[in-house]
């Protein structure tokens, strides 16, 4: 287990960025799936939406690390 503070906080705001920024990609794969042919546009679709599951995630991982980094 990590004890120290800093490093969990430093975990915790790099977890948030990651969650907008997966926001942005998932946004980006979903402009995208606009653009293909109607063949390819369900897949598309898919990878957009799995992208757009992860910004919770990461959020909560970041919440979760900043919590710690608090405690320490």
């Amino acid at each position: 287990m990590i004890t120290n503070g800093p490093a969990l906080r430093r975990i915790g705001a790099a977890c948030y960025a990651a969650s907008f920024a997966s926001i942005g990609l998932c946004v980006g794969l979903w402009l995208r799936a606009k653009s293909v042919d109607q063949d390819e546009r369900g897949n598309a679709e898919r990878r957009a939406l799995f992208v757009g599951l992860w910004p919770s995630m990461f959020w909560l991982i970041g919440d979760t690390a900043g919590r710690m980094g608090d405690r320490c």
